[in-house]
């Protein structure tokens, strides 16, 4: 029922916004501001889209909750699409949610009406590295003159064979 109220009160606000302005300003100056709007958004949208993107991306990698970076990310992109749909109210609006205080805000009033049950980051696995340690599968390569048993899978225990000495070591074969 909201997003039909929406979807019929915005154009109407628009429209009567139009008429009053143009008839305040004149047709020129208004399709003027118009077009400003949407190139000054275009380029604030960019801009503060991009913050949003690394706030995103440290939280990711802080293994932070993401939920207000996402959510300050999806109020610039309602703000974009607001500032290039011609109108001065929705032009308000978009500037309004452009504003770094007005996005924390109303994430706020958001946050107290969302009750979120669970919150977990899983694949996410934290251990510690050991760089001499590579866990795989693997099988003999037959060497150019060895016994046809050298190609057989080896056994837990057996010896690994290493490369020719005139290779320099990779990091990947034992000495």
């Amino acid at each position: 029922m909201w997003l039909f109220i929406a979807f019929l009160t915005v154009p109407l606000i628009e429209i009567a916004l139009f008429i009053q302005v143009g008839g305040f300003i004149g047709l020129w100056p208004t399709l003027l501001i118009v077009v400003i709007t949407a190139v000054l958004g275009t380029y604030l949208v960019r801009s503060q889209g991009r913050m949003a993107m690394d706030d995103m991306r440290n939280s990711f990698s802080e293994m932070r909750d993401p939920t207000e970076p996402l959510a300050h990310g999806a109020m610039i992109l309602i703000a974009g699409a607001l500032l290039l749909t011609p109108g001065f109210f929705t032009d308000a609006v978009g500037f309004l949610l452009l504003l770094p205080p007005f996005r924390a805000a109303a994430y706020r009033y958001m946050r107290s009406r969302v009750v979120v049950q669970n919150f977990s980051m899983s694949g996410m696995q934290s251990y510690d590295r050991d760089d001499s340690v590579i866990d795989g599968e693997f099988h003999a390569v037959k060497e150019p003159n060895a016994p046809k048993e050298a190609a057989e899978p080896f056994e837990p225990g057996e010896e690994l064979l290493v490369k020719k000495p005139t290779h320099r070591p990779s990091g990947w074969t034992k000495h």
